[in-house]
């Protein structure tokens, strides 16, 4: 599943149909194409992993799921869910959801939550998260409500980076130690579009898809976690556990020895 800073960079190489009418409509979406024929751009812009196609009185949203893609003035072998064409190229999606949202974004989006948004606001992501004292943080990074575009790898290597374990609960967690998490989400977030668009994202990793702790030297856990479920990478030595007293003790569902991850947890 692409992460959000994925998404700003799809929206970086489609800046220049922002303006076009669409002239030709295509792909095997079930929405009303023909809604779309003749409709000028009104902008192209991102929250979280949507990619909002912004036209004068409704918007296309655009959501990759677990294996989506794109193509701009190119097409795969298969056939594309929507295509998009103008006068000066091609937008191409595929096996993504295709959406319609009626009215305008700023009422159906809060710019704010969205770590990538230049409204980012950090202070209301700390007011959400102390409303969710018993949530592990492993299942908070991955809440859209509170880090629009925070995904796997992103959760993985923040909590490695700032030594928290995925099992621990937000409530848990000291004042300077939660702000930390917060920071990091954004900060990952930008250090992530840059080696993505420098193509040497996987040489960054320390921990997500990782074996060995590169701060101990020992093996990572690996293991499905939270409500989530997601893969988790960590080590048990350096990543601090916080639990409140009395909290339920929470078993990892470990990976087998030797199994690889799946292809959802390395797309990026």
């Amino acid at each position: 599943m692409p992460e959000g800073p994925s998404i700003v960079i799809l929206r970086e190489q489609a800046a220049r149909f922002a303006g076009k009418k669409i002239v030709g409509v295509t792909g095997n979406s079930k929405i009303d194409k023909a809604r779309l024929a003749e409709q000028r751009i009104v902008a192209l812009r991102s929250w979280g992993k949507h990619f909002l196609i912004e036209l004068p009185s409704f918007a296309v949203r655009i959501h990759f799921l677990l294996f989506g893609s794109y193509r701009i003035d190119e097409r795969k072998s298969s056939p594309p869910r929507l295509s998009l064409a103008f006068d000066n190229g091609e937008l191409n999606f595929y096996a993504c959801s295709v959406q319609y949202i009626e009215g305008p974004l700023d009422v159906s989006y809060d710019w704010r939550g969205d770590v990538m948004s230049d409204t980012w606001d950090a202070v209301a992501a700390l007011a959400k998260l102390r409303a969710m004292p018993a949530t592990l943080v492993c299942d908070a990074l991955l809440d859209q409500n509170v880090f629009a575009g925070v995904g796997n790898i992103i959760k993985n290597e923040v909590l490695f980076r700032i030594r928290v374990h995925p099992l621990s609960t937000v409530g848990a967690l000291p004042a300077a130690k939660l702000r930390e998490l917060v920071k990091q989400a954004r900060q990952y977030s930008f250090e992530f579009l840059e080696w993505k668009k420098a193509f040497v994202l996987k040489q960054h990793w320390l921990a997500h898809t990782r074996s060995i702790c590169p701060r101990c030297h020992i093996p990572f856990v690996k293991a499905h976690l939270g409500k989530t479920n997601r893969r988790s990478f960590f080590c048990e030595r350096c990543q601090k556990r916080y639990v409140a007293k009395h909290a339920t003790h929470v078993t990892p569902d470990l990976f087998e020895a030797g199994q690889e991850p799946t292809e959802s947890d390395q797309t990026t």
